[in-house]
């Protein structure tokens, strides 16, 4: 689920994108798929862009014409991380818990050639609509796997990868098992030495599934920080944010530059600070979890 910087405003008959992509003269596109009504809506600004709906929540943004091109805050937030990883350049392995539109998998397919990516999306007809739609460029190694993302998690071999990205959403919230200790220690497993986790959630009013996650990571990971906007932060709106952990030290200072340039500026919390922001929460148990909030009415309005 994401916020876009800049909603979409409807189709624009003329437009055109690259051979195999939806163009704006076919106009919004609208599919049942296993996780609800899917629908696809063209960019006014932008003609090989397009916005992923689910059931009218905002899933992905793409442009195919600019692979680089991050439209949503939280698909930003992540992208600097996939920038800061690693030295640029440098091929990733990551594994991405949640398809959606594929958006964070082509952004590290163009800003890390050579990166071997595995994505991890239940909804298969999802994923057959958006690679009819809205196609990968040839050449990508990126490779699909239609399973429950822990599912997918627990067959990673040990210390396989650089990256592990958590967007996994049913609808608009994020699944119970996706959001415990257990699952986060598979995460940690996965991951090769100086690999990072990250995960989107979204929480609203004084954030008690954002306190509980905090929890849930820190209980796994010894470095960790937030990434959100203050607002969100502040309990005065529902939205997402963006959770980084690992065994080494995180680039806070870069990260913080980063968000706070950002055209939809971001704190990032860490240290004593994100502590105190978890003081009092526990940490989520395949026993104990419970999904992420439902997103108030009118949220995606």
């Amino acid at each position: 689920m994401g916020r876009s910087s800049r909603a979409a405003r409807g189709p624009e008959p003329e437009a055109t994108t690259g051979p195999g992509g939806r163009t704006h003269a076919q106009g919004p596109l609208s599919r049942p798929v296993g996780s609800g009504l899917a629908e696809l809506r063209p960019d006014r600004d932008r003609p090989a862009a397009w916005s992923l709906l689910i059931d009218g929540a905002p899933q992905s943004l793409v442009d195919l014409a600019d692979p680089t091109r991050l439209g949503f805050e939280y698909q930003r937030r992540l992208g600097h991380l996939i920038d800061l990883v690693a030295p640029p350049g440098r091929p990733l392995t990551v594994l991405h818990l949640g398809g959606g539109a594929l958006t964070l998998a082509r952004y590290t397919a163009a800003t890390r050639p050579r990166s071997r990516q595995q994505v991890a999306e239940i909804d298969t007809a999802l994923t057959e609509l958006v690679r009819a739609e809205l196609p990968l460029e040839r050449g990508w190694q990126i490779k699909v796997r239609g399973a429950d993302a822990r599912g997918v998690l627990e067959r990673t071999p040990e210390d396989s990868v650089d990256l592990v990205i958590t967007d996994v959403f049913s609808g608009a919230r994020t699944p119970a098992h996706c959001t415990t200790v257990e699952f986060t220690t598979l995460a940690a497993r996965a991951l090769a030495p100086g690999g990072w986790y990250a995960a989107n959630i979204a929480d609203g009013g004084a954030l008690p599934f954002a306190r509980s996650q905090v929890a849930t990571l820190a209980a796994v990971f010894p470095e960790l920080c937030l990434i959100a906007d203050p607002a969100v932060l502040r309990g005065k709106r529902f939205g997402n944010l963006v959770l980084a952990a690992a065994h080494t030290p995180l680039p806070i200072a870069e990260l913080t530059r980063r968000a706070a340039s950002d055209p939809a500026h971001a704190r990032v919390e860490h240290g004593r600070a994100l502590t105190d922001f978890a003081a009092g929460a526990v940490p989520a148990t395949d026993a104990t979890a419970a999904p992420s909030p439902e997103p108030p009415p009118g949220v995606f309005r």
